[in-house]
C-alpha cells in the first residue's frame, strides 16, 4: 500500500503550515499510518505543481488544506479550490481533511465528494478511526488531547521530508480549542478546549529535534500564557511557576536550539493577571530567542464591534497588554527585540461603520505617540464560515466598506509600520543569520527563520538558503532594505553604493585599490568616511 500525504498547506489562528513552516498534521498522519505499519511518503501542493513528483503512482493521498486566515505568503502558494478539482481526476484514492471543509459550499462539496473522502474539521479523531478501518487495524486512544502523543513522536521523522529541511520551524502544539470561543467569526469554536501534557510536548520537540530540527514555534495554541493555567478563574490564570519549568525542560533536551518562539496572546489573560503575566514574560525572554512575537487580537478598537461580535478583550485591556509586553523590549543577539506584541484587525465584522476604521487608526497612532511597539500589524478581511455566527452576516460589511478597507489598510502601512520599523530596527543594525529565500535582480529576499520574521530585501545576488548577516540602510511599508556585511576585496560595484555615505566615486575607489589585507588598508582609501561605515565591512 502506497500512501501520499500532500500538504496543501495550512493557516488558522492558532496554526501556520506555510513553508517555512511545517504544521503538524502532516507529522500527525504520518505517525497514525506508521503506527499501523503503513510507510507513506510527504509532499508539498508546490511540489506536485512543478510536477516534481506523480501522485498516481500512489494507492491513496491524503490531501491537507485550508487556510482560514489568508496572509501573502514567501514560502509557498497555499492549495486552492481549483487545485482540489484539478486533483479530482487523480485515479487514486484521496481524503481530505483541514479547515478547507469548513469554507466549500453544499455545491462544490457535492462535486468534490465524488473525487474525495471528506473528513470534516476537526479531523485528527476522525481520521485516525477511518484509517483504523481501512487498515483493518484496532486503535485504543487515550482520553483528551493527549492521544496524539504518540503519533506525534512517531511522525517526527517525516520533517526530513520537506523540501526545505532543515531551514523548517515546526509548529508545536499544546493545547487545542479557546477558553473565550466566542468570537462571531472564529474556527476555534469548533475545538474542544483540551491540554496536552508538558511531557508529551517535550517528548515530541526532543523527537523532532533528534531528526535535525532546530526551529520551533510553540504556536498552535489560543493563548500561550494559558497553557497549563489555572482555569478555576473566569479568565485562566497563568502560572508562572510551570512556564520556567516547562521552559527548562525544553533545553534541557534540546540543547541547541536555534529559534524557540511562540504565537498567540491573548490580552485580555494579561489585563486580568498583570502579574503573573509579567513573571511568564520574563521567562519567554529568558528561555525563548530574540526576534519574538506574541500575536494579540484586537481586530476592532470600536467598542461597539467589540461588543457586537463577542470580542474577548477591549482596546483598553489590549494597550495594556501591548504597554506591559514593552517594558521588556531589549535587543537581542540577532538583531531584533527579545519579545514584542504583534496585534491583529478583523474588519467586516458585525457593527462595524466608517467609524471604526478612524477608531482603529487612532487607536495606532496612539501606540507610536506613546512610543509603544509593535512588530506586526495584521489587517484582514474576515473570511465566512459555516456554524459560525458571521455565517448570518456574510461578507454584507466587506462589501459595504471595501474602500474604507483599502483606505485604511494603505494609510497604516505608509504612516504607521514604516515609522514602527524604524523605532525596532534602527539604520545600520545589524540583522543575523538571514536565510536568503528568493532572488529578484540585484535584491534578494531573506527572512530570519522565526515567528512573523521580517522581510528583507538583500542589496546582493545570493542563492537560496544562504545564511548571511546585514545591517538596515532603507525602509519599505512593511519590509526592509539591508546590506550584507561586505568583503571590500570581493563586493560589487552597486553593493558599495549603498552603504550610506559611500556614492559611486568612493566605491569606486575602493574596487581600485583592491586588495586589502586589513581594514586598516580600507581606512587608508575612505578617510574620515571610514569610521562612519567600518561596521559594514569586514576581511
Amino acid at each position: 500500500m502506497k500512501v501520499a500525504i500532500l500538504d496543501g498547506y495550512v493557516d488558522e489562528p492558532s496554526c501556520l503550515g506555510v513553508p517555512p513552516y511545517i504544521a503538524p498534521y502532516p507529522r500527525y498522519i504520518y505517525g497514525i499510518l506508521k503506527n499501523f505499519g503503513v510507510n507513506s511518503k510527504y509532499f508539498t501542493i508546490d511540489q506536485i505543481r512543478g510536477r516534481e513528483f506523480d501522485l498516481e503512482k500512489f494507492d491513496l493521498v491524503i490531501v491537507i488544506a485550508g487556510i482560514a486566515v489568508p496572509g501573502k505568503y514567501l514560502g509557498g502558494n497555499p492549495l486552492s479550490l481549483k487545485d482540489l478539482k484539478n486533483l479530482a481526476s487523480l485515479n487514486v484514492e484521496k481524503i481530505l481533511v483541514g479547515p478547507i471543509t469548513l469554507e466549500i459550499d453544499d455545491k462544490d462539496r457535492r462535486y468534490l465528494e465524488e473525487f474525495y473522502e471528506i473528513v470534516d474539521y476537526p479531523f485528527e479523531r476522525k481520521l485516525l478511526e477511518l484509517l483504523a478501518r481501512r487498515f483493518k487495524k484496532n486503535v485504543k486512544v487515550a482520553s483528551g488531547r493527549d492521544f496524539i502523543n504518540r503519533f506525534a513522536i512517531l511522525g517526527a521523522e517525516v520533517v526530513k521530508q520537506h523540501p526545505d529541511f532543515p531551514y523548517v520551524i515546526c509548529e508545536i502544539e499544546t493545547y487545542k480549542g479557546c477558553y473565550w470561543g466566542r468570537c462571531s467569526f472564529c474556527i476555534e469554536r469548533f475545538h474542544k478546549l483540551e491540554m496536552r501534557s508538558p511531557e508529551g510536548v517535550i517528548a515530541e520537540i526532543k523527537a523532532l529535534y533528534d531528526n535535525g530540527v532546530r526551529y520551533f514555534r510553540l504556536g498552535n495554541q489560543t493563548d500561550f500564557f494559558t497553557y497549563m493555567a489555572d482555569f478555576r478563574y473566569d479568565i485562566p490564570k497563568p502560572n508562572p511557576e510551570f512556564m520556567k519549568g516547562f521552559h527548562k525542560a525544553i533545553w534541557e533536551n534540546c540543547p541547541r536550539i536555534k529559534t524557540l518562539h511562540l504565537d498567540n496572546v491573548n490580552p485580555k489573560t494579561i489585563a486580568v493577571h498583570p502579574e503573573e503575566s509579567r513573571e511568564a514574560i520574563k521567562t519567554i525572554i529568558t528561555y525563548q530567542t530574540p526576534g519574538n512575537v506574541g500575536a494579540m487580537g484586537l481586530e476592532s478598537a470600536d467598542e461597539r464591534v467589540v461588543g457586537e461580535n463577542n470580542l474577548c478583550a477591549t482596546p483598553e485591556e489590549v494597550k495594556f497588554a501591548i504597554r506591559l509586553v514593552n517594558e521588556y523590549r531589549s535587543v537581542g543577539y540577532n538583531g531584533l527585540p527579545c519579545f514584542l506584541p504583534g496585534i491583529n484587525f478583523v474588519i467586516g465584522l458585525k457593527g462595524e461603520t466608517k467609524r471604526t476604521f478612524e477608531k482603529n487608526y487612532e487607536f495606532l497612532k496612539e501606540l507610536l505617540e506613546e512610543d509603544l511597539w509593535v512588530r506586526r500589524i495584521n489587517i484582514r478581511q474576515v473570511k465566512i464560515f459555516k456554524g459560525t455566527p458571521m455565517e448570518k452576516v456574510g461578507y454584507r460589511n466587506v462589501v459595504k466598506h471595501k474602500k474604507y478597507f483599502k483606505v485604511f489598510k494603505e494609510k497604516v502601512r505608509k504612516e504607521i509600520d514604516r515609522e514602527m520599523l524604524k523605532r525596532i530596527v534602527p539604520i545600520g543594525r545589524k540583522l543575523a543569520d538571514l536565510r536568503c529565500e528568493l532572488k529578484k535582480g540585484r535584491i534578494t529576499f531573506a527572512r530570519q527563520i522565526a515567528t512573523y520574521p521580517l522581510l528583507v530585501g538583500i542589496v546582493g545576488e545570493y542563492e537560496r538558503n544562504t545564511i548571511i548577516d546585514a545591517r538596515v540602510v532603507d525602509y519599505g511599508q512593511r519590509s526592509i532594505t539591508a546590506v550584507p556585511i561586505l568583503n571590500p576585496n570581493t563586493a560589487k560595484l552597486y553593493q558599495l553604493e549603498a552603504v550610506p555615505g559611500i556614492g559611486k566615486a568612493l566605491a569606486g575607489k575602493i574596487i581600485a585599490n583592491r586588495p586589502y589585507s586589513s581594514l586598516d588598508e580600507l581606512r587608508d582609501v575612505l578617510g574620515d568616511v571610514f569610521d562612519r561605515v567600518k561596521h559594514f565591512f569586514e576581511i
